[in-house]
C-alpha cells in the first residue's frame, strides 16, 4: 500500500501484490496460459477495422497521442536504430551505445516514444535510458505517453510506478495521466480497477473530480462495453455529479452498443423529465441504437428498421430538431450493410437538395456500399467526386476498395492502389498514405496468396513509416505462414512479436504448437519454449527496479 497525503491508495495490482510479482520474475515459467491474450484475433482477420459508421459521441477517448506525431527526421532515424539493433535480452545495450551522441529535447523524446508505440519494450528502455544515462528530465507528455504504452500491454504495476514517479518529479499526474489509465484498464476489463483510479485521482491532483471528467469515466466505460457498470456508478453518484444532456446521451449510447435501444429510449425519456432537452446528438445516438444492429435480412426486416428510422425522424421534427448529415448518414450505413446500392445512391444524391453537404463517413458508406456489391466502377467515380467536392477521402475510404479486391483476389488491383497510396506519401501529395488497418487488410490477403514478396515489402514500409506493425499484424502474418506451413519463419515472427512487448492470442500459440508437432518439429517448439521462457525472465531482470508481469494476461 501507498501512504499520501492522508489516505492509502492502491497500485492496482491485478497480481497479488507488488512485491510478489517481482519474486516471480525470478522463477522459472513454464509458460502458463494467462500468458497469452485471451480473446480470438477476430481484428486482425477481417482488417482490424471495424465497419465505417458515422462519428455519434467519439470513438474510445482519443487519448493514445497518435494524432501527435510529427515529421522529424532524427526522431525517425533514432527509433529505426533502436528497433533494428534491439538486443531482445539486452534491451538496454543499444540506448546506452548512444551516449553522447544524442542531443535530446521534449520533442525528439516524445516524437521518437511515439514512433515506438508499437514496440513498448523499447519504447521504456529508450525512456529510462534518457532518464538515467543522459540526464534528460521527461515532461509530463513523455510520461502520459509510457502510462499509455504500458498500458496497451496491460503492465499495469509499472504503470503506477511511472504515476508515483511523476509525482515526486513534480510533473504531475494530471487529470489526463488518469484518463489515460482508466482507459486502459477499461480495455483490459478491470472495470473496477479503473473506478477506483478515478476516485484516487483527487490524492494526485489536489482537488475532486469535475462533472466533466466524471463524464469521461462513463463514456471510457461505455465505449468499451461496460454500460451496466457504468449505470451503476451513475446511479450511485449522479447526487455528486449532477448529470447533464452530455452524461444520458453516453449512456443512451452505452445501451445501444450492447444493442439495448430500449434502455437507451428509456434514458432518452428520464433525460426529459429531468427538463433536459435532447438534442440531435442525443437522436442520432438513438437511431444509431436502433439500426446498427438490427437483423436487415429478409427484406420484411429491413423495411421495419427503416419504419423505425423515419418514426424517430418524425419525432426529432415534432420537437423541432431538424435531422443531420449524421443522421442520414445513418441510414446510408443501413442500406450499406444491406447491400441496397440503388437506395444509397438515391438518398445520397438527395442530401444537397435538403441543404445537407456530405462528410467522409457519407461518402465511405456509400463507397463501401459499392464496392461489397461489386460496383467498383461506380464506387471510384464516387471518389473522383469526393476528391472533386474538396473532401479528402481517408484511409477508411480507401481501405473499402483494398477489402473488395481481397474479396476477389484481385492482386493487381490491390498492389496499384496501395502503391498510389505510397508513392503520394512519400510525395507529399494529397492522397491519404495506407494506415496501419490498410496493412493489415494486405498483409493478410498476400498471405493467404502466398505472396511473399509483397509481405515484405509491406512488412519494410509499415515498419520504416513507424506505423507499425501492431498486434494485429504480427497474428495475421504468423496465422499465415502457418497455413503455408512455413514453420521456421512463423517462429521467427512469433519471437519478434514477443520481443517488443506484445502479447500473443492464445489460440496463435495453440496453432503453431499444433503445426509445429504434426509437421514433427517437436525440437523446434522445445527451441520456442526455451526461448519464450528465456525472454519471459530476461524482461523482468533488464527493468529489474519495476515490478513487471512477465507475459501475463
Amino acid at each position: 500500500m501507498i501512504l499520501r497525503r492522508g489516505r492509502c491508495l492502491s497500485p492496482l495490482s491485478s497480481s497479488s501484490s507488488s512485491s510478489s510479482s517481482s519474486v516471480s520474475l525470478l522463477q522459472p515459467c513454464s509458460i502458463p496460459l494467462n500468458f497469452f491474450h485471451g480473446t480470438s484475433p477476430a481484428t486482425a482477420e477481417n482488417g482490424g477495422e471495424p465497419c465505417p459508421e458515422p462519428e455519434l459521441v467519439g470513438g474510445p477517448p482519443k487519448l493514445s497521442f497518435a494524432c501527435s506525431i510529427q515529421p522529424c527526421a532524427d526522431a525517425d532515424s533514432l527509433s529505426r536504430l533502436l528497433i533494428g539493433h534491439h538486443n531482445p535480452f539486452h534491451a538496454m545495450e543499444s540506448p546506452l551505445q548512444l551516449s553522447g551522441t544524442v542531443a535530446l529535447s521534449h520533442g525528439l523524446v516524445l516524437q521518437t516514444l511515439l514512433r515506438l508505440r508499437h514496440a513498448s519494450k523499447v519504447a521504456l528502455g529508450f525512456f529510462l535510458w534518457a532518464r538515467d544515462h543522459a540526464g534528460h528530465r521527461h515532461d509530463a507528455d513523455a510520461y502520459d505517453l509510457m502510462v499509455d504504452l504500458l498500458g496497451k500491454v496491460r503492465q499495469f504495476d509499472v504503470v503506477w510506478q511511472l504515476v508515483m514517479e511523476m509525482d515526486q518529479m513534480g510533473v504531475g499526474p494530471s487529470p489526463r495521466t488518469f484518463a489515460v489509465l482508466v482507459r486502459r484498464l477499461a480495455a483490459a476489463g478491470l472495470t473496477r480497477q479503473a473506478l477506483r483510479a478515478f476516485d484516487d485521482m483527487e490524492a494526485f491532483v489536489g482537488r475532486p473530480a469535475d462533472g466533466s471528467e466524471f463524464n469521461l469515466l462513463l463514456d471510457t466505460l461505455c465505449k468499451y462495453g461496460y454500460v451496466k457498470f457504468a449505470a451503476e456508478i451513475f446511479n450511485k453518484k449522479k447526487s455528486r455529479y449532477p448529470p447533464d444532456e452530455k452524461t444520458y446521451t453516453i449512456l443512451m449510447y452505452g445501451w445501444c452498443k450492447i444493442n439495448r435501444p430500449q434502455m437507451a429510449a428509456k434514458f432518452l425519456r428520464e433525460m426529459s423529465d429531468r427538463g433536459l432537452e435532447p438534442n440531435v446528438v442525443s437522436y442520432n445516438v438513438l437511431l444509431n441504437g436502433i439500426c446498427r444492429r438490427a437483423s436487415l435480412h429478409p427484406d420484411t426486416r429491413f423495411d421495419g428498421t427503416i419504419r423505425a428510422a423515419e418514426d424517430l425522424f418524425e419525432e426529432m421534427r415534432s420537437r423541432g430538431i431538424e435531422p443531420d448529415v449524421t443522421s442520414y448518414s445513418i441510414l446510408l450505413h443501413v442500406y450499406s450493410r444491406a447491400h441496397k446500392p440503388d437506395l444509397s445512391l438515391s438518398l445520397f444524391h438527395s442530401l444537397r437538395g435538403k441543404g445537407i453537404s456530405p462528410t467522409v463517413a457519407t461518402y465511405t458508406s456509400v463507397v463501401k456500399c459499392l464496392a461489397s456489391c461489386g460496383r467498383v466502377e461506380d464506387a471510384e467515380k464516387l471518389l473522383d467526386e469526393m476528391s472533386s467536392n474538396g473532401i479528402q477521402p481517408s484511409a477508411t475510404t480507401y481501405n473499402c476498395f483494398f477489402k473488395e479486391y481481397r474479396g476477389r483476389k484481385d492482386v493487381d488491383s490491390a498492389v496499384k492502389l496501395y502503391r498510389t497510396m505510397k508513392t503520394a506519401a512519400v510525395t507529399g501529395e494529397s492522397l491519404t498514405p495506407p494506415d496501419i488497418h490498410s496493412y493489415n487488410i494486405l498483409v493478410g490477403m498476400f498471405s493467404q496468396l502466398d505472396r511473399p514478396e509483397l509481405v515484405r515489402e509491406l512488412w519494410e514500409d509499415m515498419s520504416n513509416r513507424g506505423v507499425g506493425p501492431d498486434m494485429d499484424s504480427y497474428t495475421s502474418i504468423i496465422h499465415g505462414l502457418c497455413q503455408k506451413q512455413r514453420w521456421n519463419e512463423a517462429c521467427r515472427f512469433f519471437m519478434e512479436m514477443i520481443e517488443k512487448g506484445f502479447l500473443p492470442h492464445k489460440v496463435t500459440f495453440e496453432t503453431l504448437y499444433r503445426g509445429l508437432i504434426q509437421a514433427d518439429m517437436v525440437r523446434t517448439w522445445k527451441r520456442l519454449k526455451k526461448k519464450v521462457q528465456e525472454e519471459s525472465l530476461k524482461f523482468g531482470a533488464e527493468f529489474r527496479n519495476y515490478h513487471f508481469k512477465s507475459y501475463k494476461r
